[in-house]
């Protein structure tokens, strides 16, 4: 654990959606530059990024949920204290997008405990095309919706990976209640209250 010295801000970001939209190889791809196929995430994973944006140090606390009903309510304590919540689905598997409003926007209201928490909802699987079944616009129209920032990506190909992370952070560096919980007092609370359940804190570093 760094000093708090080191960084300026720590901020905790969840990534939620069903299983298999490609939130693990999201984060590795975010995290460590590389692309793997993944088993499904067990309870919850977590990973740690250092970036430097707005002129600030950042210390990213990054959860990754697993999707299946199953563990649903293991990962419901993961909410508390997140500023940022990434909502993904797989361009080419409607359900997935269907279960955004059905499921995923639903546990948000129930289980956030941030008013000003930043919402980004994410179209994964763009490499994949010719198998979209989501439009673009159906993804834009749903952001409006629900008050999200919205970006398609693609964890395979890179394609606006960093674009996801950083746009969200610099919305979350734009609203001063966040913001103050992510300053020095808060910045143990985060790890101490979620300890990881079945994955491991692992740290990259990069400057946008």
């Amino acid at each position: 654990m760094e000093s708090s010295s080191e960084f300026d801000y720590l901020f905790k970001l969840l990534l939620i959606g069903d299983s298999g939209v490609g939130k693990s190889t999201l984060l590795l791809s975010f995290t460590s530059d590389t692309f793997e196929e993944l088993n499904p995430t067990i309870g919850v994973d977590f990973k740690v990024k250092h970036a430097t944006l707005g002129g600030k140090k950042l210390k990213l606390a990054i959860w990754d949920t697993a999707g299946q009903e199953r563990f649903r309510t293991l990962t419901s304590s993961y909410y508390r204290g997140a500023q940022g919540i990434i909502m993904v689905y797989d361009v080419t598997r409607r359900d997935t997008f269907v279960n955004l409003s059905d499921i995923w926007a639903k546990e948000i209201d129930l289980y956030s405990t941030n008013q000003d928490c930043v919402k980004m909802l994410v179209g994964n699987k763009v490499d994949k095309e010719s198998e979209r079944v989501v439009s673009k616009k159906e993804g834009i129209d749903f952001a409006r919706e629900y008050g999200c920032l919205f970006i398609e990506c693609s964890a395979k190909t890179r394609v606006n990976v960093e674009q996801c992370f950083e746009e969200l952070v610099l919305k979350i560096l734009e609203t001063p209640s966040l913001l103050a919980e992510g300053s020095s007092g808060v910045k143990k609370n985060i790890f101490k209250q979620n300890p990881p359940q079945n994955g491991a804190s692992t740290g990259s570093c990069c400057s946008w």
